[in-house]
């Protein structure tokens, strides 16, 4: 039986990718390099700023890489100050509530960034557990985030569903054997859905989702164990 979701933080709960976009191009133009879309997110959405900085810019030391990746994230406070979550999502922390569903939050943004998103949005308290990159071993793409998520609320990766904007998201929770529903509003469905997401949708509104989360709450395993 299903007994928790666990959320990824940008671009699942909420749309920042945009926000993102433009303060990268802000701070890459310093450095006389201009980004596009596909730059954006082939290079640069859902990894971490260390790997980011190493590759785009690796003439920076491991102290300016730094600076540049707080300022960077400073900027992207400054600009993300009316954010929403996605359609649907008081709607399914409020169904995870009424079925006494455990959740958790799963994700590569910095500390300061994820404080400042939870308390922007009003939903500090929606988790069981808060699981950031920088608590771990490893951030996303590898599986230790969503390992540790799992240890925390003490279930098995069978009893979770995992949602998950970015491929290197999905790669991490597949990996740790979590079934995972790509949400695509920064990528293409078809992407998501080949690097592992059993099920692709755009918001938390869609009924394919629901039709999927209110056959889990069933005492049925071979229905999430097919996924």
């Amino acid at each position: 039986m299903l007994a928790a979701i666990l959320f990824d933080l940008d671009g699942t709960i909420v749309n920042t990718d945009p926000i993102h976009y433009q303060a990268w191009q802000q701070m890459l133009s310093r450095y006389s390099i201009e980004i596009d879309e596909t730059f954006y997110k082939s290079r640069i959405s859902g990894r971490l700023n260390p790997e980011i900085i190493k590759d785009i810019l690796p003439e920076l030391s491991s102290a300016e890489g730094i600076k540049f990746a707080d300022e960077k994230e400073a900027l992207f406070r400054q600009l993300a100050a009316y954010l929403q979550p996605l359609s649907g999502f008081s709607e399914l922390i409020a169904w995870t509530e009424a079925y006494e569903l455990k959740r958790a939050l799963v994700t590569n943004a910095p500390r300061l960034n994820a404080e400042f998103m939870l308390e922007t949005l009003g939903i500090t308290d929606a988790f069981d557990k808060i699981i950031l990159a920088d608590d771990c071993l490893a951030g996303k793409p590898d599986p230790a985030p969503y390992q540790a998520a799992l240890s925390e609320l003490e279930i098995q990766a069978e009893m979770a569903i995992a949602l998950e904007d970015s491929p290197s998201g999905i790669r991490a929770a597949v990996a740790a054997g979590i079934s995972t529903v790509g949400i695509a509003s920064t990528h293409d469905p078809r992407v998501l859905q080949e690097v592992g997401a059993f099920m692709a949708i755009p918001d938390f509104t869609d009924l394919q989702l629901w039709g999927l989360l209110n056959s889990l709450i069933k005492p049925d395993l071979s229905v999430i164990r097919n996924l």
